[in-house]
């Protein structure tokens, strides 16, 4: 299950990972609250309420997703704190790293790697 742990305007503005193709479902679960500016008080909690309403338990493996891997990294550390047996991180992130120009999403990740995305 990929697990996608930006915040709400970067889900908007800038795109999901979508996996519909091959059956499987993005879980939406910020890490940071955008608006307050800081993070999500119980973000563990939420993320077991996503995953028990996909029917998925401690057992299922669950890899995190942000812009460039940071958040993300935190996010499976803090999964796998929880009891989760299987956490991994995406390693740069949905946009990448910054590329010479000083911009994501052309030096790496899903976007820059042709992965299936969609922007509302």
């Amino acid at each position: 299950m990929l697990v996608d742990v930006r915040s709400r305007a970067e889900w908007a503005f800038v795109g999901v990972p979508v996996l519909a193709g091959i059956g499987k479902a993005t879980l939406l679960v910020a890490w940071n609250d955008f608006d307050a500016g800081a993070r999500v008080p119980d973000f563990l909690g939420r993320l077991n309420a996503a995953l028990e309403a996909q029917g998925a338990g401690k057992d299922t493996p669950l890899y995190f997703i942000c812009r460039s891997g940071s958040r993300s990294r935190n996010a499976a550390i803090e999964a796998t704190t929880g009891g989760y047996a299987h956490c991994y991180n995406v390693d740069h992130g949905f946009e990448g790293d910054l590329d010479p120009d000083g911009h994501r999403g052309t030096a790496g990740g899903w976007k820059a790697e042709g992965l299936p995305w969609a922007q509302t």
